[in-house]
Formats: C-alpha cells, structure tokens, sequence
C-alpha cells in the first residue's frame, strides 16, 4: 500500500505543479528535495536517539548540497539526488538505526522519490525546464 500511495501522491503533486505552473521556475524540485531530506531528521528528533539524528543530518545536508548546486547549475543533480534518495531509502536502514522511522516511510519514501525524479526528468527531457541556470 505505500508503493501505491507513493507513486499517486507524487504524480498527483507533480501534475498538480505543472497544472498551475509551479514548476515554470527551476526552485521548486531543489526544494522539494531538501524538504524530503529533511524527513529523516525529524524521525530522528521524533525517535529521540541523538546518534541517529546526527547521522541522519549527514545524510540530509548530502542531499541538500546536490539540491543547491543543482539549482545553482543543472538541474539533472536534482533529478540524481531524488532518484538517489528513493535508493537511499531502500537501504536506510541498513546504515542508520532510526527508531523513529515509521515501517511504512522507506517504501513511500522511494516511490515518490523516483517518481518525482522520473517527471522532472521528463520536464527537462520535453525542454518544459531549463535544465541549466541562465
């Protein structure tokens, strides 16, 4: 159920963003994607284990630096990153012991990632967004 979830809540959005033209500025997939990192963190904060949330701001400020410099440059960073996060989420818990990650997030987690990345790349692919910083 939440590989389904996943995959129509992120079509969803991303059609939603380019039906009322959000996704006209190159900001919105950084954004998106340093919010999403940012849910690990929490789950940290929520799990109350400090080593975890450390290793999970690592993480994230990993995945926030692709989001700027891809922002800042090209915008395909951007479809790695969140194409590397739902990868990420596949072996979450193999690297970091977060016991504040609720058992259904990794698998949700992916498939909006990899969805998202797929349209954006899609976006960039059809020249409906500059790929590059002007």
């Amino acid at each position: 159920m939440a590989y389904f979830v996943g995959i129509v809540l992120a079509v969803t959005v991303c059609v939603f963003c380019t039906v009322v033209r959000l996704d006209r500025d190159r900001a919105l997939y950084p954004t998106v994607m340093i919010v999403i990192a940012s849910y690990y963190g929490l789950f940290g904060v929520m799990g109350g284990d400090n080593h975890a949330l450390v290793l999970e701001l690592v993480f994230a400020a990993l995945f926030v630096l692709a989001s700027v410099f891809g922002f800042k440059g090209n915008l395909w960073l951007v479809v790695a990153a969140l194409a590397g996060h739902g990868i990420f989420d596949f072996f979450h818990h193999f690297v970091i012991a977060n016991p504040g990650v609720p058992v259904w997030w990794p698998p949700f987690c992916l498939t909006y990632d990899v969805v998202a990345a797929g349209y954006l790349a899609w976006l960039l692919v059809t020249a409906k967004l500059a790929a590059k910083a002007s």
